[in-house]
């Protein structure tokens, strides 16, 4: 199982969201430490990242050794995650 780094901006936009929406988001994490590339996951063309949806929010992450690293949760049909993720590759 990989350990979970949650960076601030995943932190910040899932402490805002629906009890409901935070616990499928929160389900999928955890799954995610378990296996980090199930077929429902695509890498994320142009970027080191990969993103899994779940429902209506995608979850951007990527592994660096024994970690799951995730800057990023966002509405999936909002280019605005995309637009987070240009700025912290920058």
């Amino acid at each position: 199982m990989l350990d979970l780094d949650l960076k601030p901006r995943a932190t910040k936009f899932m402490r805002r969201l629906p009890p409901k929406h935070k616990r499928q988001i929160g389900d999928k994490i955890f799954a995610l430490r378990f296996d980090p590339t199930p077929p429902d996951s695509a890498k994320m063309t142009g970027f080191a990242y990969r993103r899994a949806d779940i429902g209506e929010y995608r979850i951007i992450y990527r592994v660096e050794g024994p970690k799951l690293l995730i800057p990023l949760v966002g509405k999936r049909n909002d280019d605005e995650v995309y637009r987070q993720l240009k700025r912290l590759e920058g």
